[in-house]
C-alpha cells in the first residue's frame, strides 16, 4: 500500500500541472486571439451577407467566440421581442458569404480612420513592407517551434521513461496544442504577400455564380480575405457602391493582378 501511494503521487501532481497548464495557455490564448481581417471592421457599420442571402447591418464586435452586429436601434421580432443585436458564432462561419463594409454608411470618424488606412495600405513604403517581412519571420519561427514542440513531442512518447506520463496525458497534451495551433490566425502565403496593399482582382463564389471584384489587397488570414475600395453589388439589380471586403478563403479567391 505504501509504495503504490508514492506512484501515485506523481502522477497526481502531473495530472494537475497539465490541468493548470492547458487552462492557463486557452485562457491567454483565447482572450489575444481574434482574427485579423474580422478585427480590421470592429467598431464600424457592417453587413452581415450569410450564404443563405440572409443579411444582418449593425456595428460589429469583435471577440475570439464570434461577431456581434450591434443594430442602430431596437426592433421587434416576428413574435413580437425586442431585439438589440445579432450574434454569430464562431462555430457558425461557415454561414459567412461576406462582410461588408459599405463606405457611405460609415460614421465621419470612421471615415476619416478608413481613409487614412488605405493611403497607409495602397504602395506600402519600403518601410512599411520590412516591418511586414519581420513579423512574417516571426509567423514563421513560430510555426516552425510548433513544429518541433510536436515532433519532440512524438518522440518522447516513443523513446523516454516520459513517455508513458505525456501518453497518460494526451489529451491535455492535445489541447494545449489546439489552443496554440488555434491561435495563430495568419497562414503565410508568399503568393499573396507580394501583392499586398496592391489592386487584385478578387474571385467570389455567390450561391451557383462567380463575381469578380477589384480592390486593394489588405491582409489575408487562415480563413479570411480582406480588399479595400470594391464596386459591389449586393443584388444585380442594384447600382454598385464603393465597400470594403472581408471574404472567407473557401468562397474568395485572388485571381489576378489588378495594376
Amino acid at each position: 500500500m505504501p509504495y503504490i501511494f508514492a506512484v501515485t503521487i506523481p502522477y497526481t501532481a502531473i495530472t494537475i500541472i497539465f490541468i493548470v497548464l492547458a487552462t492557463a495557455v486557452g485562457a491567454f490564448v483565447r482572450k489575444r486571439s481574434r482574427d485579423k481581417c474580422l478585427k480590421d471592421f470592429s467598431q464600424n457599420m457592417v453587413t452581415l451577407e450569410e450564404t443563405s442571402g440572409k443579411a444582418i447591418w449593425g456595428t460589429l464586435r469583435v471577440e475570439n467566440t464570434g461577431l456581434e452586429f450591434v443594430y442602430p436601434e431596437k426592433h421587434k421580432d416576428e413574435e413580437g421581442h425586442d431585439e438589440a443585436s445579432y450574434i454569430l458564432y464562431k462555430y457558425e462561419y461557415p454561414k459567412i458569404g461576406a462582410l461588408i463594409r459599405f463606405h457611405d454608411e460609415l460614421s465621419e470618424r470612421n471615415k476619416k480612420a478608413r481613409e487614412k488606412e488605405l493611403k497607409r495600405t495602397y504602395h506600402p513604403t519600403a518601410l512599411q513592407r520590412f516591418k511586414r517581412k519581420i513579423k512574417n519571420v516571426f509567423k514563421t519561427i513560430r510555426d516552425s517551434v510548433m513544429e518541433i514542440v510536436n515532433l519532440l513531442i512524438s518522440q518522447a512518447k516513443k523513446a523516454t521513461p516520459a513517455g508513458a506520463v505525456l501518453t497518460s496525458q494526451d489529451k491535455y497534451v492535445s489541447r494545449m496544442k489546439q489552443e496554440l495551433m488555434g491561435s495563430v490566425g495568419t497562414s503565410f502565403e508568399p503568393l499573396l504577400e507580394r501583392y499586398i496593399g496592391q489592386k487584385v482582382v478578387l474571385e467570389m463564389i455567390k450561391g451557383d455564380k462567380v463575381f469578380e471584384y477589384c480592390g486593394v489587397l489588405k491582409e489575408y488570414t487562415a480563413n479570411f480575405i480582406e480588399i479595400m475600395d470594391v464596386n459591389y453589388k449586393i443584388k444585380e439589380d442594384k447600382p454598385p457602391r464603393k465597400v470594403d471586403l472581408v471574404v472567407p478563403r473557401k468562397y474568395g479567391v485572388i485571381r489576378h493582378i489588378g495594376e
